[in-house]
């Protein structure tokens, strides 16, 4: 195939590739070097600054205003400030800024990587995984700027919350073809389970006509006086558009967890912690406890010290402080350095034995079918698999570990879609007591029923579900009890303005857009209904058996459909708009 884009079009990449990048750089500089005009124009203005110090001619007096109406034209004197912006928005502090690059580590080196992409504004930004190294707050930033963002944008993501907060349209890669979807990840869902419904429909009756064909020309092909009518099906059969069966992608988790011991009510006690690096605090005399069936997420911002609480609750950070494991509990730890722990030499079924759990083969074999590994997967050798794939392996020998206490440090990072589906399945079936870090907020607002989190170096707990406590900060926020961290602040700040008093000629011609607009709006809605009953229409046509026998009739109803979504989809964004102009000219009369 061919690929073209237009002559003005700038592409800008970020791939994961970009985690091995090094410079002797500060990670500022290294993220100014979008700015490549305008540090050519500096360097050249620098030169004849320098020259005209001891020796100058009229022409460098011509040069030198050229370069500098140009470096203002490029906005050269404010690059610094708009990079110091986007990497404090990344997370970064603002004495980091001058820190150099190859002192950080890889996940926070690919954030100067993301800064200097922004800051290139490419017209297409592509992003691979962009949020898989960035903490809840700088995911929220991303999100704020994305909005804003002038250019198109194709990203790569796992994150269903981000993908809601930032796409208008998804592409699956399905069945070696593209099929788009014009909404965000939510919408795709529902679409997809609608499209799924008609094709499963469309796929019985034409495998039901099909099988009635079939029977027919078994039943006659012997009959000279049926020979006309059998070889007609038998041509039918061969010219037949076949419907293809609708692929299930709903992986079901189904496994029984097995505790060797059942706990006490008390999992853990924490009492007087403290835990500083050097001169950097953690937690200062704090206290937490865990009971059982608690299902915990431990969330912020990197660098709050999430990972080493968790360390510090399985008992492998030193502390000061008192650490009580509570009566008959088993714990099972799982973080992404324990992939390095699996022998890539045993097969995944051998990895599992290795749990010690005494479980037959059979349901070992079950276990792997419930994180996407099927029939002959089994004898796979571990270093054959994928970084994924050896994630969901930890995880399942974690989970099958008959442990009553489990923690996870980040378990969705390197998991598609299905896969975080699995363990979120797998959690919520979980009877046991869990603490997860992580950023994954759809992951989240699933498995948890309490969250903790740590503020002014002490463990604060918020007794409810993540999306209860995201309404909770909001409320605090407004309420001034919190200060919003930089990486949370909006990228644009809106001014409030006074607005200016509408004369009665003014306000008459507002009335009267209002009244054109109403009328449109009605006329638009009519339209919407049409379509609507059209659709329905439609989509019974194609449940009928009946049309499978007449591949072209087939054809045109599907393209028919077709239309008619496309259709319904752009008259409801002219809804949109409308309502939008309405809303705008009503505000104006207030």
């Amino acid at each position: 195939g061919t690929i073209s884009k237009s002559g003005d079009c700038t592409i800008g990449f970020l791939n994961q590739d970009l985690l091995s990048y090094q410079s002797e750089e500060s990670i500022l500089m290294v993220a100014m070097q979008a700015f490549e005009r305008q540090n050519f124009l500096q360097i050249e203005i620098d030169k004849v600054l320098h020259k005209m110090e001891t020796n100058y001619e009229d022409s460098d007096i011509d040069k030198l205003g050229r370069f500098q109406d140009e470096f203002e034209n490029l906005g050269g004197y404010t690059i610094q400030s708009e990079a110091e912006t986007i990497l404090e928005g990344l997370g970064f502090t603002t004495e980091e800024l001058q820190q150099p690059l190859h002192t950080f580590s890889g996940g926070w080196r690919m954030r100067v990587m993301l800064a200097k992409l922004l800051l290139q504004k490419p017209s297409l930004l592509m992003l691979d995984e962009p949020t898989n190294h960035l903490d809840l707050p700088s995911i929220e930033w991303v999100e704020n700027y994305i909005n804003t963002y002038d250019g198109a944008i194709i990203v790569v993501s796992h994150d269903r919350f981000f993908l809601d907060n930032t796409v208008n349209t998804i592409v699956e890669v399905t069945g070696s073809k593209l099929v788009s979807y014009a909404g965000n990840y939510e919408f795709f869902v529902e679409e997809k389970a609608l499209r799924n419904e008609i094709q499963k429909g469309a796929y019985e009756n034409q495998q039901q006509a099909i099988k009635q064909t079939e029977l027919f020309i078994t039943r006659f092909k012997a009959k000279a006086t049926k020979a006309r009518q059998v070889q007609s099906r038998v041509k039918a059969l061969e010219r037949l558009d076949k419907i293809d069966a609708v692929e299930d992608d709903n992986a079901k988790v189904n496994f029984k967890f097995n505790f060797g011991t059942q706990p006490g009510r008390f999992i853990l006690t924490l009492d007087k912690i403290t835990k500083a690096y050097g001169s950097k605090k953690i937690l200062t005399n704090t206290a937490g406890m865990i009971e059982r069936g608690d299902k915990i997420a431990l969330i912020g911002a990197n660098g709050k010290g999430k990972s080493t609480l968790l360390r510090i609750i399985d008992g492998s950070e030193p502390i000061d402080g008192e650490r009580v494991l509570g009566h008959n509990v088993i714990d099972s730890f799982y973080a992404q350095h324990q992939l390095e722990s699996l022998n890539v030499n045993n097969t995944l079924l051998e990895e599992l034995k290795m749990t010690g759990t005494g479980k037959l083969e059979t349901e070992l074999r079950s276990i792997l079918g419930c994180f996407l590994f099927s029939g002959d997967d089994a004898f796979k050798k571990i270093k054959v698999l994928s970084g994924g794939e050896k994630s969901r392996i930890a995880l399942a020998k974690v989970l099958i570990s008959e442990a009553n206490f489990l923690l996870l440090d980040e378990p969705t990072n390197h998991l598609d879609m299905m896969s975080v589906n699995i363990l979120i399945q797998a959690l919520q079936q979980y009877e046991g007591t869990f603490v997860v870090v992580s950023h994954d907020r759809f992951f989240v607002s699933e498995i948890a029923n309490k969250i903790w989190y740590i503020e002014n170096e002490e463990i604060k707990v918020y007794p409810g579900t993540y999306d209860e406590y995201e309404t909770w900060q909001e409320q605090r926020v407004l309420n001034g009890e919190v200060i919003v961290e930089k990486s949370q602040k909006k990228t644009t700040e809106k001014v409030v303005e006074k607005k200016p008093i509408i004369d009665d000629s003014a306000k008459k011609e507002i009335q009267k857009n209002l009244k054109r607009l109403t009328q449109k709006l009605s006329d638009t809605e009519s339209i919407i209904a049409k379509l609507e009953s059209e659709k329905v229409a439609k989509e019974n046509i194609l449940a009928d058996s009946a049309i499978f026998n007449d591949s072209v009739a087939l054809k045109h109803e599907n393209d028919s459909y077709q239309k008619i979504l496309n259709q319904l989809e752009a008259v409801n964004d002219e809804w949109e708009e409308v309502m939008m102009e309405m809303e705008q000219l009503e505000g104006s009369l207030v």
